[in-house]
């Protein structure tokens, strides 16, 4: 690869490596950007809104809890059963650095001069 002017500096390695397997999956990547938006999120939203069945979410939530990433609090709401979801510190550290990466691959495409 030929290094263009004004190009940001990939520093030691590319961006690609640095990102994150657990993050960086699709669906977990919309739980914990759907997390950070809200305080806390409830589990039918998630799976409404990232189009998941519920085997296929309560999958994934339970890698980003394993991973530290989000905090799962089961209660009531009324007589119905209900769980919610919330971004950990880790969590939110997890997905600014996975964004800061993301916007580095974006910038390395948009200065590269091709033919």
């Amino acid at each position: 690869m030929t290094a263009t002017i004004g190009a940001p500096d990939p520093g030691p390695g590319h961006p690609v490596t640095g990102l994150d397997e657990v993050v960086h999956q699709r669906a977990r990547l919309g739980i914990l950007t759907i997390a950070h938006e809200a305080h806390r999120v409830e589990f039918g939203y998630l799976r409404t809104h990232l189009e998941l069945t519920a085997g296929n979410l309560s999958k994934h939530l339970s890698v980003l809890e394993t991973a530290g990433l989000i905090e799962i609090q089961k209660g009531y709401e009324g007589r119905r059963g209900r769980t919610w979801i919330t971004l950990t510190a880790a969590g939110a550290t997890a997905l600014a650095d996975e964004i800061a990466r993301l916007k580095q691959l974006i910038a390395r495409v948009e200065t590269t001069n091709w033919p």
